[in-house]
């Protein structure tokens, strides 16, 4: 009885809400987070720039998984990571080694990106780079610069490879994929 109850209790937060997808699209997707990573390698060492950051990780997964994501077009990685990133090193550069400037400026960046419609959720993670403070803002930005376009542009090139995804994408192709699933739109990011 009391298994029940926990089950019952936990039920909400083990639902799988992501919809079943072929084994080819998966191979797909992995293998593109693959090519698109030792780009991302190949480029830092050719170049030195700051390309190979743990937030390009996520915007990966996001570009080559979840390609139709409102959260994975250009525009949001781009301009996530121009929030993100000028924010978190505006506070880090009048609040050095403050704490609490690190969730200022979190909070501050979300709110910009969401105000604006550019939500990217890896560039939620400059403000710790930031204020980690091993890499000079320029070079950040001209990194972050070369890297999104190079994600960006291998993510356009690799979706036309069959089986074909829309990339970028529009809201309506969005909305057609959450109808389409049965889903609910819990973002309203497809109205």
């Amino acid at each position: 009885m009391a298994f029940r109850r926990l089950a019952a209790a936990l039920g909400p937060f083990l639902r799988r809400t992501e919809p079943d997808s072929p084994f080819r699209l998966n191979l797909k997707q992995g293998l593109g987070a693959f090519v698109a990573i030792v780009a991302l390698g190949l480029l830092l060492d050719s170049t030195g720039l700051p390309v190979l950051i743990a937030p390009f990780g996520a915007s990966t997964l996001l570009l080559f998984g979840r390609p139709s994501s409102p959260l994975a077009q250009p525009i949001n990685l781009f301009g996530g990571y121009m929030i993100g990133g000028s924010v978190a090193f505006l506070s880090a550069a009048f609040f050095p080694g403050v704490l609490w400037a690190t969730a200022v400026s979190l909070g501050v960046g979300l709110m910009l990106m969401t105000l604006l419609r550019v939500t990217h959720p890896p560039a939620g993670a400059m403000p710790l780079i930031a204020f980690h403070g091993e890499v000079d803002f320029l070079m950040l930005a001209e990194g972050i610069a070369v890297g999104g376009s190079a994600l960006v542009i291998i993510a356009l090139i690799w979706h036309r490879i069959p089986p074909r995804q829309a990339y970028p994408s529009s809201p309506r192709d969005y909305a057609g994929a959450i109808q389409r699933e049965g889903l609910e739109d819990p973002g309203g990011f497809g109205s």
